[in-house]
């Protein structure tokens, strides 16, 4: 009888071991994984950004002479694409190599104009004589924009902070001017005054969906032979906006 209840002892502790092992076990398992640090990078090796972009932008003449004002809103209007190349392993610093289309009017108080001999004038509008209803010259581009990129983004994470810097090499392939007065109407294209190669810095920056951006020409809207009053019109670009990338 006391051997009998002596096994049954026995095996009643050897149980409760077995158990308790178990418990401790699976106690320590926890509290090591716990401790483990959780692997929240994820490296997607196909990741890239921004392939394309969309911008509206208030059109300035800087370095304008002191005649010449602008008037009502000079809006310009970019889109294109943009090969986002990473440069490093989490893939948040980038080049971008692109292609677009740009198209910026300057509202103003000039009247570009041709004489008997085709030749192009440019002279400020008396306005206490005429009447300006619309007076703007517009030119249309072929952009490259060449950018360094940097951005807080993973493959994961959608709204993130951006700074994209670079440089814009445009070709004007078209421009035109329009003057619409109470006294007459003046339309002229393919102006050859104005300089084909148009360049300039960029800079894009912000957060999510809202980015600021701002262009600032490095050279001429127009070439030399253009002139007011005797002094060739050394004025270049500068847009401000706001510009969009969707993946």
């Amino acid at each position: 009888m006391v051997n009998i209840q002596s096994r049954t002892i026995i095996n009643y502790i050897c149980k409760m071991k077995t158990f308790l092992f178990i418990v401790w076990f699976s106690c320590i398992t926890s509290v090591l994984f716990a401790q483990q640090p959780m692997d929240t990078t994820f490296v997607d090796h196909k990741y890239r950004e921004d392939q394309f972009y969309f911008s509206l932008t208030y059109d300035l003449l800087g370095n304008k002479p002191k005649e010449i004002k602008q008037s009502g809103f000079s809006s310009g209007i970019h889109f294109g694409v943009i090969r986002d190349m990473p440069i490093n392993v989490r893939r948040n610093k980038a080049v971008g190599v692109g292609l677009g289309v740009s198209i910026n009017s300057y509202n103003q108080n000039m009247l570009i104009n041709q004489d008997s001999d085709q030749n192009y004038t440019y002279q400020i509008i008396d306005e206490s004589e005429i009447t300006i209803k619309r007076n703007k010259f517009t030119t249309y581009l072929v952009e490259v924009p060449l950018q360094y990129r940097w951005r807080t983004s993973t493959a994961r994470d959608y709204k993130f902070w951006r700074v994209y810097t670079g440089l814009n090499i445009g070709y004007v392939f078209y421009n035109s001017s329009k003057l619409k007065s109470n006294i007459d109407a003046i339309k002229l294209g393919g102006i050859e005054d104005f300089n084909k190669l148009q360049y300039g810095l960029t800079l894009s920056a912000g957060y999510s969906t809202w980015n600021f951006n701002v262009y600032y020409g490095l050279n001429s809207i127009f070439k030399d032979s253009a002139k007011l009053d005797g002094q060739s019109l050394d004025m270049n670009t500068i847009r401000l906006g706001l510009i969009f990338y969707i993946l």
